[in-house]
């Protein structure tokens, strides 16, 4: 479950630099979204990390599973930060994507 939580933790701050502008073009390769649609993704990303911790808390119970989310959110930002500009930034949208699925399948295995 912590697997699923941090990919949803990756995802979530991916949509939520998706819901900049400055991000945009980084990302995405196009011009900024348009307001509907960065809500849209800000909408998903704290959705997403609403998910996570609930995830954290019902795999860990109240006492540890806060503290787990908040390590999931720091072991999620770092690769984020890091690969938003100096490395690969084409490769953050597809992990977003493919990440969430992979931590689905080993949570269910």
């Amino acid at each position: 479950m912590m697997l699923l939580a941090l990919a949803l933790s990756f995802s979530a701050f991916t949509a939520l630099s998706l819901a900049m502008e400055k991000h945009q073009q980084d990302l995405h390769g196009k011009a900024a979204a348009t307001p509907a649609r960065r809500t849209q993704w800000r909408v998903l990303g704290w959705a997403l990390l609403t998910v996570a911790f609930a995830l954290c808390v019902v795999d860990h119970g109240w006492a540890m599973g806060p503290v787990l989310w908040l390590g999931a959110l720091t072991l999620a930002g770092v690769p984020l930060a890091f690969g938003l500009y100096p490395y690969r930034p084409a490769w953050i949208a597809p992990l977003a994507v493919v990440l969430p699925l992979v931590g689905l399948v080993v949570a269910l295995l």
